[in-house]
């Protein structure tokens, strides 16, 4: 495996070289913002726009985690695309620019289609071009910040991407009855102007952050995905493969928190339908609070040791609710597994990244993230459905713990093999 010439910042402490940019992480951020707009819109009113056509539940279903079959085949390829380009000082800037403009007709055009077949033709083309430079976007962070700096990044990152929340509810509120065709209009308006003002500030001397980077006689001869992945599965110390296995448990658990809460409110709790879908707000704002704080305490502590903290609070705080079955008990459970996944939010990909073999990959490995945080956020609802099949709603917090408990276990056993022996 090849060696990383930095001090690791998984095993101790580097020093600072200097403080954060806060222009740099302003404008990284709101790169990372203006495309995650455009999802958020996405994931609230397309489906809205199938059931014109479908009656199906369970078929708009199939078809809004579509978008996340299409991350798992994309975005590895186009981060090993990106990383090409990086290494010829080219920049990821161009994937992100034109991905952007040809995602954004599509997207807009959605409400123009008068039937199934165009409408599915117009949801593929932006799902396809939209994840072409998610990734992409994603990895800005690690070319204009050093690695002592891109875990207190992520959580500036992580903020922002949680207030395009707020943009997409403002957008559906006041826009979306009187115009549906405006409505779809503004988020892809909206996100080219961000990324081309971001790109405006930081895009220019790209290639000059990565040159600065980059290490002497660093190994560059990975000549496709497979070949990053390879290199991954045979390392001796199983590190990122066992990352690997954490992010897929920790994203399968909370999809499936977020999934099954509604209905967890109405059978166990009681609620009506919109009360349920409410539960989740103290925990949503507990996480925009405290993610930022968070990251910086990580910086200091360590990404892996403070994600396995937070699994172990998510546990927690998942066992607060199945002993106390209450709207109170279950509204403090949230907050607490909503920081518990806050930790893990802002230190994973920042994990991946430092364990990857070569900087020249980071962008291969952001894909590899996807593949890992998607296909849990697939089967984690299912297999937690199913087993509430078996024990009943009762029991579904105390089901989601024993699963979670596993994924604690996946990173002790990580925390183990990148720290060093006292």
């Amino acid at each position: 495996m090849p060696e990383i010439a930095q001090p690791h910042p998984l095993r101790g402490a580097p020093t600072s070289p200097g403080r954060m940019s806060a222009s740099t992480v302003l404008w990284v951020t709101l790169a990372v913002f203006a495309q995650e707009s455009v999802w958020n819109f996405y994931d609230a009113q397309v489906p809205a726009e199938l059931r014109q056509y479908l009656t199906s539940a369970g078929l708009v279903g199939l078809i809004m985690g579509m978008d996340n079959l299409l991350g798992v085949l994309i975005q590895p390829w186009m981060g090993f695309v990106s990383d090409r380009r990086a290494r010829e000082g080219r920049g990821r800037w161009a994937i992100v620019l034109i991905g952007a403009a040809l995602a954004s007709i599509p997207f807009a055009l959605i409400p123009w289609t008068g039937d199934l077949p165009t409408l599915m033709l117009c949801i593929v083309a932006f799902a396809a071009t939209a994840n072409a430079f998610k990734g992409v976007t994603e990895t800005l962070v690690s070319d204009y910040l050093s690695p002592a700096h891109r875990g207190k990044a992520q959580g500036f990152v992580k903020a922002g991407v949680s207030l395009t929340i707020v943009v997409s509810a403002l957008i559906s509120l006041l826009v979306v009855d009187r115009s549906i065709t405006l409505a779809f209009a503004l988020p892809p308006v909206l996100m080219l102007v961000l990324l081309t003002t971001s790109w405006v500030f930081l895009g220019r001397r790209h290639s000059t952050a990565v040159a600065e980077a980059k290490e002497e006689d660093e190994p560059t001869d990975f000549t496709s995905p497979w070949a990053v992945v390879k290199d991954m599965v045979r390392d001796p110390s199983r590190a990122r493969a066992l990352l690997m296995l954490g992010i897929f448990c920790f994203a399968g658990m909370w999809s499936a928190l977020r999934a099954l809460m509604t209905p967890y409110g109405t059978e166990t709790l009681g609620l009506s339908r919109g009360a349920a879908g409410g539960l989740a707000l103290p925990g949503a704002i507990a996480f925009l609070l405290c993610v930022v704080p968070l990251a910086y305490a990580s910086s200091r502590l360590g990404q892996i040791r403070a994600i396995r903290y937070g699994v172990g609070l998510f546990v927690v705080g998942l066992l607060i609710g199945f002993a106390s079955p209450t709207v109170p008990g279950t509204v403090v459970s949230l907050v607490v597994t909503s920081i518990g996944y806050a930790t893990f939010a802002v230190n994973a990909l920042v994990a991946l990244w430092d364990l990857a073999p070569s900087r020249h990959v980071v962008g291969t490995y952001t894909g590899l993230y996807t593949v890992a945080s998607s296909t849990g956020a697939a089967l984690g609802p299912a297999l937690l459905g199913f087993t509430v099949d078996l024990t009943g709603w009762r029991f579904m917090l105390l089901d989601g713990a024993l699963f979670a408990a596993i994924t604690f276990v996946v990173f002790t056993r990580l925390a183990r093999r990148v720290t060093p022996a006292a």
